[in-house]
């Protein structure tokens, strides 16, 4: 057997001790060592597969970190921790206290950029470049690893447009392999697809349109070809695209074959590569197919419904809409901008448009949000999901600041259901015309009514519920964090004393209830599955200011730092919006 190679490298000074005939040998324990760890402890896999030779090759030939790095939305990057001083501590990958799954600036010097997100590498290393030319650093290298569906999306372009009229020394790696999470869409891919079997005539090379050195494509798995190029661009100066061929999950075969399934498949059999069976007979619904199933339903009874979502069709469930009536349902790349302001022109013209976009996400097209929606009152119907926190994906992925940047909107109705019916039901009511905007916001994940599908009924806006009544304190809560606060009352022995009632709509708020709310009981609670600043608590405390309500209010929710990784649970804890907290904070407070 032949001596691991892998074992003795730690950081790429080690590598650059190897002979390049020494690197495929290299390539196959590196993307062992990614399947085994990914295999048990989960993650994303496919896209890390995808880069392994590619990730060899730069830190092979660049003098990394001085030579600056970026790679864009960051979940291809488990290779290049493994290679900068991560390899003995990667098993605690997305776990609480261990190291992120996306580069952070503050993990290592080698993540020269902070990402999670799409889009953001081209202009962040355009930014290092002119900066390292104001500096007088010319021999320093700048690159970026971007994929094809990621370099379709506004902002690269805009950060390409910029690079093409500076004199900078940046490289811009391509990496094409035909998917994003979802196949990549749009006329750029069918660009890319041509350029890739040598239809596309060199005067027409969009690249070269942006004055960028165009190189290939070539096969990012030839580790010989992608030392040889990368050597000959390091030495050629002013902005250059490379343009590479990959494959999404290369080395296993079941993630060749099923390239969405295997972005982030869960567990597997690390030899096979055969996923492990889960028993979801029985469970309740995730709420992206409460979402998915629902708004099919409503399209086959009201034809001016139409389905929106930025490259996320099979992470939103749009993608039963779009198997049934494609001419009707839309992935419109990572272009959240876009999706945001086709929804409104649509709406202009009669039809209902269902926009479901990730929390996070959502925030990428904030002013398309207030100028193109709000301002002009366009029913546009937003199906918030991923609300909340998301687990182990971490700080960049929770979304937990919708609440916020949503309530402040003039026009904006912004509801949270407790659980699926309601879900159900709100979007039912959303589709029979509201006069305003609307924003739905559900959590990743499960709920826990099996029997979910009921007749729809419509739900007045604004209406808030009282689950229980009590006469000391009163808890309210919005969103599906109410199951929490239900299972901490349970436990709790003087209950009867405590009220519970569930704000679905944010805004507006019931009044009226709130009003009795606060002349009943003493002591408030608030609680939510996002932040606090700005949050359902904050418009509570706002309401009994104006109203001259002297209630102590206490408010739970996501505090005013960053929340990082690890499992839905742990975080709700350590925001004190368990069960278990919230059942301490009763009793702290009876």
């Amino acid at each position: 057997m032949a001596q691991s190679l892998l074992s003795n490298i730690q950081y790429p000074s080690d590598l650059k001790k190897l002979s390049r005939d020494q690197l495929p040998q290299l390539a196959k324990e590196l993307r062992d060592f990614v399947i085994n760890i990914v295999a048990t402890k989960e993650g994303h896999l496919g896209a890390s597969l995808g880069v392994i030779e590619l990730t060899i090759a730069l830190h092979y030939i660049f003098d990394t970190p001085s030579d600056l790095l970026v790679w864009d939305v960051g979940h291809q990057a488990y290779p290049h921790k493994i290679l900068t001083g991560r390899k003995d501590v990667f098993h605690t990958n997305r776990q609480l206290n261990g190291i992120s799954g996306f580069p952070k600036r503050n993990e290592s010097e080698y993540d020269t950029f902070g990402v999670g997100h799409s889009s953001t590498s081209i202009s962040a290393i355009l930014g290092m470049a002119i900066a390292s030319k104001l500096k007088g650093n010319s021999k320093k290298q700048h690159i970026a690893v971007i994929g094809d569906a990621s370099i379709a999306s506004g902002m690269a372009f805009e950060g390409l447009n910029h690079a093409g009229v500076t004199d900078t020394n940046i490289l811009v790696i391509l990496n094409d392999n035909a998917i994003g999470i979802d196949p990549s869409v749009g006329a750029l891919k069918e660009y890319l697809t041509k350029a890739q079997v040598g239809v596309k005539p060199r005067t027409n090379n969009i690249i070269e349109s942006l004055n960028f050195n165009y190189f290939g494509p070539i096969d990012g798995h030839d580790l010989p070809s992608l030392l040889d190029t990368l050597e000959k661009l390091k030495n050629t100066s002013g902005p250059k695209l490379l343009h590479i061929i990959t494959t999404k999950g290369k080395g296993l075969k079941q993630a060749e074959e099923n390239q969405i399934k295997y972005h982030a498949p869960g567990k597997f059999d690390a030899s096979t590569g055969d996923l492990i069976p889960k028993n979801n007979n029985g469970l309740p619904p995730k709420f992206q197919d409460v979402f998915g199933h629902t708004i099919l339903e409503l399209a086959r009874s009201n034809e001016n419904i139409v389905g929106i979502t930025p490259a996320m069709p099979t992470g939103s469930s749009l993608k039963y809409m779009m198997e049934e009536m494609p001419d009707r349902a839309f992935d419109v790349g990572i272009a959240e901008q876009h999706a945001v302001t086709l929804a409104a022109g649509m709406a202009t013209q009669g039809l209902v448009p269902f926009c479901t976009i990730y929390s996070t996400f959502l925030q990428r097209a904030y002013d398309q949000v207030i100028h193109d929606v709000a301002l002009q009152n366009l029913p546009v119907i937003f199906c918030i999901d991923r609300a909340g926190i998301v687990g182990a994906d971490g700080a960049t992925h929770h979304g937990v600041f919708d609440i916020a940047y949503l309530n402040c909107i003039p026009n904006m109705i912004v509801a949270a259901p407790s659980d699926e019916i309601e879900l159900r039901n709100l979007l039912y009511t959303a589709s029979l015309k509201l006069e305003h905007p609307i924003a739905i916001r559900y959590p990743r994940g499960r709920g826990h009514i099996p029997n979910w599908k009921t007749p729809f009924k419509s739900i007045e806006i604004g209406k808030a519920k009282q689950f229980k009544k009590g006469d000391e304190i009163a808890i309210m809560s919005t969103g599906t964090v109410a199951h929490n606060v239900v299972v901490a009352l349970a436990s709790i022995a003087s209950e009867k004393r405590i009220g519970h009632y569930h704000f679905c709509f944010i805004k507006p708020l019931d009044t009226q209830m709130l009003t009795e709310i606060l002349k009943t009981y003493s002591t408030i609670i608030t609680i939510e599955d996002g932040v606090i600043n700005g949050g359902f608590g904050s418009s509570i405390i706002d309401f009994a200011n104006q109203n001259d309500f002297k209630n102590k209010i206490v408010t739970l929710g996501v505090p005013d730092y960053f929340i990082q990784h690890g499992t839905v649970e742990e975080l709700q804890d350590i925001c004190g919006i368990s069960s278990e907290k919230i059942a301490k904070t009763v009793k702290k407070l009876l």
